[in-house]
C-alpha cells in the first residue's frame, strides 16, 4: 500500500479538525524551517460539572503565538493531562505553562524528562561546549562554532521550564484514555526515549516524529555519547512498526495524517542506504563529517540550526557504518576522520 491522505484540509493554528469521534487534531506554528507540529486532543473522561475532559499528546513551543492558540482551545477542552512523547522543544516547550493555565500534569518517559533536565540546566557534556568540541573534533570550521557559541541555550529560550513531577510512561503499558486503550510503544535513535501511542480497536499509531509521512526525523550524535548509534537505533524501531496491521491510519507530528505505514517504512530503510552508499563512495579518500554534509544534504545549508542538526546526522551514519565494518575512523587529536574499510 502506497501512502495514503485521508484529509484534504488543514485545521487552522488554534482551530481542531475531527479525525474520528473523541480525537482532534490541532496544528500549531512553529519559528523554524520546519514550520508546524500536529497535536492530537483525546477525550478524556467527564469532570464532576460534567463536561468533557481532554488529553492532549504534545504542547507546542514556549511561544505567545501558541499560547494564544492553547487559550483559544481550553474552554472548549479543558485538560485532564499531557502526554509528551519526546523532550524536544515543540513536543515538551509549553509543559510547565499548560499544567498552570490548566492543571494538567505531565506523563513522558523517564529517558526523555531527564535528557530535558540536563539540556536545560546544561548539565556535563549536554551543554554547549561539549557539542562544539565534539563538532571541531569533527571538521566544523571555526566560523560555525563561533555562530553556534552566540546561539548558546535555546532550548532554555524555548523550553523556558519543564514541570517538577512527572508520571513516568513505560514501554509496552496500556494506558486508558477515554474508551479506548493506548499502548506505548518506546522508539529509539531520534531521542532517548520516545514514546509513540497504539490504540489496536482504532488501529491508529500517533508516531511521534519517529514515522514522519514526507521526511525523515534527525537522528544526531550527541556530546555525552560520542560513539553512539542512533541510526542504527532507529532503523531497528521502525522495524518493529511493521508489527502494526499495513492500513494503519498514522498521525504524525508534522505533515499529513496518512496511510501506508509499511511502505513508508520501506522508503525510510531505503533512503537511509542511498545515503550510506553515497557516504562509502565518498570516504574513498578521509573525510570528516564536517565535509560530509553536502553529500548527505546537497542543498546548501546557511543557517547554525540547520548545521547543527546536519553535523548531529552526519556523524549518525559515519559511527553506523563504522560500528558495521564499512568505514575505518582515522585521524588525530586536531580531526576526525573516516575512510572507507574495502
Amino acid at each position: 500500500m502506497s501512502l495514503s491522505y485521508p484529509f484534504e484540509h488543514l485545521p487552522e493554528a488554534g482551530a481542531t479538525i475531527e479525525v474520528l469521534p473523541g480525537l482532534r487534531w490541532v496544528r500549531m506554528p512553529l519559528p523554524f524551517a520546519l514550520d508546524h507540529i500536529n497535536l492530537w486532543l483525546l477525550r478524556d473522561g467527564i469532570s464532576a460539572s460534567g463536561r468533557a475532559l481532554w488529553t492532549t499528546v504534545d504542547t507546542g513551543v514556549a511561544t505567545d503565538d501558541i499560547k494564544s492558540c492553547w487559550r483559544r482551545l481550553l474552554p472548549e477542552h479543558p485538560l485532564r493531562r499531557q502526554i509528551v512523547t519526546h523532550c524536544h522543544p515543540d513536543h515538551l516547550g509549553l509543559s510547565a505553562w499548560l499544567e498552570r493555565e490548566s492543571g494538567a500534569p505531565l506523563a513522558i518517559t523517564l529517558g526523555e524528562y531527564a535528557t530535558a533536565q540536563m539540556i536545560h540546566a546544561q548539565i556535563g557534556n549536554f551543554g554547549i561546549a561539549a557539542m562544539l568540541e565534539l563538532f571541531r573534533r569533527h571538521g566544523l570550521e571555526e566560523a560555525w562554532l563561533e555562530a553556534l557559541a552566540r546561539r548558546g541555550n535555546v532550548y532554555k529560550k524555548v523550553v523556558p521550564e519543564i514541570p517538577a513531577t512527572y508520571r513516568r510512561l513505560f514501554p509496552n503499558e496500556d494506558i486508558a484514555i477515554g474508551a479506548h486503550a493506548w499502548r506505548v510503544i518506546i522508539g529509539y535513535g531520534h531521542s532517548p526515549e520516545h514514546a509513540a501511542l497504539y490504540c489496536e480497536e482504532l488501529r491508529l499509531l500517533i508516531s511521534g516524529d519517529m514515522l514522519l509521512p514526507r521526511i525523515s526525523t534527525n537522528m544526531s550524535v550527541i556530546a555525552p555519547n560520542p560513539d553512539g548509534n542512533p541510526l542504527g537505533l532507529f532503523l531497528d524501531a521502525i522495524a518493529g512498526f511493521k508489527e502494526l496491521p499495513a492500513d494503519t491510519l498514522v498521525l504524525p507530528s508534522h505533515g499529513r495524517p496518512f496511510r501506508g505505514l509499511h511502505h513508508r517504512i520501506a522508503e525510510l530503510e531505503a533512503h537511509h542506504r542511498e545515503r550510506c552508499a553515497d557516504l562509502l563512495k565518498a570516504c574513498r579518500s578521509p573525510k570528516s563529517a564536517a565535509e560530509l554534509i553536502p553529500v548527505l544534504f546537497p542543498r546548501e545549508i546557511t543557517d547554525a540550526h540547520q548545521t547543527m542538526f546536519a553535523m548531529g546526522e552526519a556523524m549518525a551514519h559515519l559511527n553506523y557504518l563504522e560500528q558495521s565494518g564499512a568505514l575505518a575512523r582515522i585521524g588525530d587529536e586536531q580531526c576526525t576522520r573516516f575512510i572507507a574499510a574495502s
